[in-house]
């Protein structure tokens, strides 16, 4: 079975459409990056160089230093799909990154979308 085709596009090429997404609704690049690197673990200088390398998709999860187990949390509608329902690991972790940014879009708090726990 082939691969779907967003697996193998480049993170950067995505990558301004979530900073539009998110700026056009008054939020900030620090924010998707801060989400970015809730998810993924990616620092700020991994993330500069994931995007100057142009690393796809795929790659991009793949190599993550650090998934974030709350990630799990993440729930609701993505381009008509439950997240918690997709079974493809690359394919669910995209959608829980494009969940966060339309979290982010909709006005939600950091601490919400970061799901922040009172421990």
């Amino acid at each position: 079975m082939a691969k779907h085709r967003i697996y193998t596009m480049s993170f950067a090429s995505v990558y301004p459409l979530y900073l539009a997404k998110a700026e056009k609704k008054g939020r900030t690049k620090a924010e998707v990056d801060q989400i970015i690197s809730w998810l993924t673990g990616y620092g700020q200088r991994e993330l500069e160089a994931q995007l100057k390398r142009q690393t796809d998709f795929e790659t991009f999860f793949a190599n993550a230093p650090r998934i974030n187990p709350l990630r799990a949390m993440i729930k609701g509608v993505v381009c008509g799909v439950r997240v918690e329902e997709i079974e493809e690991p690359t394919m669910r972790e995209i959608r829980y990154l494009d969940k966060l940014i339309d979290e982010l879009a909709k006005g939600r708090t950091m601490d919400k979308i970061l799901r922040k726990t009172d421990s």
